[in-house]
């Protein structure tokens, strides 16, 4: 990326995807003149540490860094940029401690460090108003651990809200983020980490959900009854955690469900009956010896 672009002060959109862009970024690309809203450089082959020094004063609305070989650690100075709304970092090498401060940017919408290194706990937001725009939040595919914050659940405001209007992406403010279609149905992602304990019973009130996936990690008892709040809910997917005792009832009276993996996990106890469990298939819930009742073959007894 030559930094001669750098020279175009005027540019509100700088677009270089899907390119076989090579090198370093220059630094000066992130002192760009106040105009640039959008910086997308997603598929390239970008190497090295993202620069430290994002101006001040800067507009940028959407970053998208996605699938390049960004290395090192986050530059704080991405605080600067307090338009932002949209963040994409996924498939790099960032290897770093989860950034709890990005959640101190004010109009941040969509997170997405999906496939990096990313590692330790996810604590707790410490300002009031941290993380409360976030509608899509993706930490999959990282080695991220610990329990679930239920502080940080409960910070999630914005899904928590039931408000027709994001299904039509308003929250973008754009047109240009390039995995818009993608992204916007997930919800909370955190797959292939290693996090442990017990799933929040608070899960239950970020009703605006779409999707969840918590699967692949060690998370561990009931799988908690306030998941048959999430009345948008329209795939679940908790399997190859170790979660046990019976799959909630409550879960058949989600009427957008539409795709749902148990599996691999030491459930028990008849599966629930009736709504969209009629239509799902035995894959979803294989590998849980204790289950019995439709789909599987095993029947259930009366002791069941």
């Amino acid at each position: 990326v030559s930094p001669l672009i750098a020279n175009a002060t005027g540019l509100d959109v700088l677009d270089l995807s899907n390119n076989s862009l090579m090198g370093t970024l220059p630094e000066c690309l992130l002192r760009f003149g106040k105009y640039l809203s959008i910086l997308n450089l997603r598929m390239n082959m970008i190497q090295g540490v993202i620069p430290r020094k994002f101006a001040e004063d800067n507009k940028l609305r959407t970053i998208d860094f996605s699938r390049n070989q960004f290395e090192g650690t986050l530059p704080q100075s991405l605080l600067h940029c307090e338009n932002l709304e949209v963040l994409d970092l996924s498939n790099n090498r960032i290897e770093d401690t989860f950034p709890d401060w990005l959640g101190t940017l004010p109009k941040l919408q969509v997170l997405v460090l999906r496939s990096n290194m990313f590692h330790g706990f996810v604590s707790s937001p410490k300002e009031a108003r941290s993380i409360s725009e976030l509608r899509i939040l993706d930490l999959s595919n990282n080695n991220l651990s610990g329990p679930l914050s239920i502080r940080y659940i409960m910070k999630l405001t914005a899904m928590m809200n039931q408000d027709k209007r994001w299904g039509k992406l308003q929250y973008m403010g754009d047109r240009f983020y390039q995995d818009s279609v993608i992204v916007t149905m997930k919800g909370l992602e955190i797959r292939c980490n290693h996090f442990g304990g017990e799933l929040p019973k608070d899960i239950g009130n970020l009703k605006s959900l779409k999707g969840l996936n918590f699967s692949h990690n060690n998370l561990t008892g009931y799988i908690p009854l306030s998941i048959g709040n999430l009345i948008e809910l329209e795939w679940l997917d908790l399997s190859s955690n170790n979660f046990t005792e019976r799959i909630p009832q409550e879960l058949a009276d989600l009427t957008s469900f539409a795709f749902l993996n148990l599996s691999e996990n030491r459930l028990i106890k008849p599966i629930p009956q009736g709504g969209q469990f009629n239509k799902f298939k035995s894959e979803s819930f294989a590998e849980n010896p204790g289950l019995c009742g439709f789909p599987l073959l095993e029947t259930c007894t009366n002791n069941s």
